[in-house]
């Protein structure tokens, strides 16, 4: 094999192995989480409001849980995506050499914090706060949850809008100024439309982390099975099921596979969410061509 066809083959090796995981982990889904549909139904599964597994006869509604995943991930959007554009316009706009240096390197650490701290966090501090401070029977809510996941979005999304940001090419900046634009509106009209394929891409791939995160919603949203009316209520979104049930479930149960249905259902989600980001993606370098 000729030298310069050798790092080909590797990536090519690489991503065949990826693609089988992956086929195996939606097979190992599939084969534990349909036979659920034998003792229920798709639209008690998808719309029933209650989730009681360990009755009997279990009741195995996903509507709430469902709901709990949803609005956690909107919320935890709605708070950390205007920040996220906000630093990373400042990262690649308006800060200096040297802070950029120092900025950057930081998003990208923060980006890997461990999820477990900052439910410790939720549940330590935040949660007494909130209880105190609104007169609330619980502190563990979906706005404890949803912060503590925008937390966790916002690094993520601000290195990924930056480095879109930063790609845009130097003349469309030095055409804008020539023809008398201000720096913020070369920003705003100029390199923001540029840059958006970009952004929105990074900004569905930080919903998608959000949208799969655990051991935070374990641990700071309440674990209640109800669909939410307000931001204090608590809830119980797929993820934290999945983990607080999953470890004292009779293998081979209905609620062992309904549990495993529920993982059917974050998979669909995130990859409905990763082809839209494709999507936009292919979009943009269409446009830009």
């Amino acid at each position: 094999m000729e030298k310069d066809k050798i790092p080909a083959f590797i990536i090519q090796t690489i991503s065949s192995i990826g693609i089988v995981v992956m086929m195996f982990i939606l097979f190992f889904l599939l084969k534990e989480g349909l036979p659920v549909l034998s003792e229920t139904t798709l639209g008690d599964l998808l719309l029933g409001k209650y989730w009681y597994p360990t009755e009997e006869p279990p009741t195995l509604g996903m509507l709430s849980l469902i709901a709990g995943t949803l609005s956690v991930t909107f919320l935890s959007s709605l708070l950390a995506l205007p920040f996220s554009l906000l630093i990373a316009i400042f990262i690649a706009e308006v800060a200096p050499g040297w802070m950029r240096d120092i900025m950057k390197p930081v998003l990208e650490i923060l980006s890997f914090l461990p999820s477990i701290i900052l439910g410790f966090i939720g549940m330590i501090l935040i949660a007494p706060w909130l209880q105190e401070k609104f007169m609330l029977i619980s502190g563990l809510n979906l706005f404890n949850a949803a912060l503590l996941l925008g937390i966790m979005v916002l690094p993520i999304v601000s290195s990924l809008a930056e480095e879109s940001l930063s790609s845009v090419p130097k003349e469309l900046r030095d055409a804008a100024y020539a023809l008398g634009s201000t720096r913020w509106e070369t920003v705003s009209k100029v390199v923001i439309p540029y840059a958006l394929p970009g952004i929105l891409s990074g900004t569905l791939l930080g919903i998608m982390r959000g949208l799969g995160e655990t051991m935070v919603v374990l641990m700071a949203a309440g674990s209640a099975a109800i669909i939410p009316v307000s931001i204090f209520d608590p809830v119980r979104p797929l993820t934290s099921t999945i983990a607080a049930e999953m470890g004292e479930t009779p293998v081979g149960s209905i609620h062992y596979h309904a549990l495993f249905f529920a993982g059917l259902i974050l998979l669909v989600m995130t990859l409905v969410i990763n082809l839209l980001s494709m999507w936009i993606e292919k979009k943009g370098r269409l446009e830009k061509a």
